[in-house]
C-alpha cells in the first residue's frame, strides 16, 4: 500500500514557487522607491503640458494650469470675455484629482508656492483665479517645478519646465535634488 502524504521534492518546489510570488509582490508594491503611479501622472502632466504648448503655438491663444494641493485643471484665456475659462469640454485637459495620499508641491523661480484648493461651486458665479502656470501664445511659458508626493511613504516625482516651453519629468526611482 502507499501512504498519502508529499515527497521532499514536492514540498521544495512548492517553497520556491511562493518564494517567487512573495518576490514579485514585494517589488511591485515599491520597496525600491519606485511609485508607478506617481510616474504615471507625471508622465501624463509632462505630456498634456507639451501638448498645450504646441497649440499655443498653432493657434495663437493663451493657456494655462490651475494647479491644488490635490488636483489641477487645464485653462484657455478667453480675450472677449477677458478671463481664464476651463477645458472641461475637452476630455484630456478636464479638472482631474490626484489619487489618495497624493499631493502637489510648486515651485515658481525657486520659491514654493501655497497651494489652495478651489470651491467649484463659487468659481462659476465668481472670476475664476488665474492659473500659477502660464503657456503663451508665443510658445513661452512660466518656469515651474511641480512635484508630487506620496504622503504615506514619501516617494516623490516631478514636472520641470522651463520658460522657452521645454517639459521634462523626473521618475519617483531616481534620487532627486529636492529644494
Amino acid at each position: 500500500m502507499r501512504s498519502k502524504g508529499f515527497t521532499l521534492v514536492e514540498i521544495l518546489v512548492v517553497v520556491v514557487i511562493m518564494a517567487v510570488v512573495i518576490s514579485l509582490a514585494v517589488l511591485s508594491i515599491g520597496v525600491t522607491g519606485h511609485d508607478a503611479q506617481l510616474d504615471e501622472e507625471t508622465r501624463r502632466i509632462e505630456g498634456l503640458v507639451g501638448l498645450l504648448h504646441e497649440r499655443a503655438l498653432l493657434e495663437g491663444r493663451d493657456f494655462g494650469m490651475r494647479i491644488e494641493p490635490t488636483a489641477y485643471e487645464f485653462v484657455a484665456y478667453d480675450a472677449l470675455r477677458d478671463r481664464w475659462s476651463p477645458m472641461d469640454q475637452e476630455h484630456e485637459f478636464r479638472h482631474r484629482k490626484l489619487p489618495k495620499g497624493v499631493s502637489f508641491q510648486l515651485q515658481l523661480d525657486s520659491q514654493i508656492v501655497v497651494l489652495k484648493a478651489v470651491d467649484r461651486n463659487l468659481v462659476s458665479s465668481a472670476t475664476p483665479p488665474t492659473p500659477q502656470v502660464a503657456i503663451a501664445a508665443s510658445g513661452e511659458g512660466t518656469p515651474f517645478r511641480l512635484t508630487l508626493e506620496r504622503e504615506e511613504t514619501k516617494a516623490s516625482a516631478s514636472v520641470d519646465g522651463d520658460a522657452l516651453g521645454r517639459i521634462s519629468h523626473e521618475d519617483s526611482d531616481h534620487p532627486a535634488k529636492r529644494t
